[in-house]
């Protein structure tokens, strides 16, 4: 059958108008995204006290790593430990824990329990405090007492500025015979500064049940 050229044309220009149209659709859309930034929390602190001479007398500036003290009875030697918690830390649960060995020959002369905050000076039980003798090592003949800092130590706050030392000054009782300080000659006191995250935590106890050396 001959079709005739008009028609042709016709249904040619149809479909040049229908390709046009369909070549031209665009759809409305966008693209939207949100990029999260996520910074590492920390927690630092400082531990360290004055430097002195065997007598106990301050000589300028400050040690992390302990004095050497010669002990006579009725002398007082300065000793000041002070944590300062590090600019840039989250807030934050402080303690100090105190190690003393000779604990068997230091409860012979003074009595059992033998309480180390009651041969020195300074400690403010308000702000440090005193809540258990948390371990004795009879094998090490050691006793470990805790004092907790009063409050936490927000983020930011007292940044690089030292809290208040745990104590100022030891004492010897002018009590003491040689006979007695003999038996402590190689008397040792050492302090560990702890700090936990308060984030996360109902209160002081919950967060140092969870803290791991």
């Amino acid at each position: 059958m001959k079709r005739s050229k008009p028609l042709v044309l016709a249904l040619c220009a149809v479909l040049l108008v229908v390709g046009t149209i369909l070549g031209t659709v665009a759809y409305l859309q966008d693209t939207a995204s949100v990029v999260n930034t996520f910074t590492v929390g920390n927690v630092h602190l400082k531990l360290d006290e004055a430097i002195v001479n065997e007598k106990g007398e301050p000589i300028g500036g400050r040690t992390d790593t302990g004095n050497t003290y010669h002990l006579i009875p009725g002398q007082t030697y300065t000793k000041d430990p002070t944590v300062t918690v590090l600019e840039g830390s989250e807030e934050s649960y402080v303690r100090m824990l105190v190690t003393i060995n000779c604990y068997d020959e230091l409860v012979a002369i003074f009595g059992d329990p033998f309480l180390p905050q009651n041969f020195v000076s300074g400690w403010v039980d308000t702000v440090w405090l005193t809540t258990r003798v948390i371990d004795v090592d009879d094998a090490a003949n050691t006793a470990t007492y805790e004092f907790r800092y009063h409050t936490t130590v927000k983020a930011g706050a007292n940044a690089d500025e030292p809290l208040a030392p745990l104590f100022t000054t030891v004492t010897v009782p002018n009590t003491m015979t040689g006979e007695q300080l003999a038996t402590i000659a190689d008397l040792e006191i050492s302090v560990e500064a702890h700090a936990i995250q308060a984030t996360g935590f109902a209160n002081a106890d919950e967060a140092w049940a969870a803290f791991s050396k």
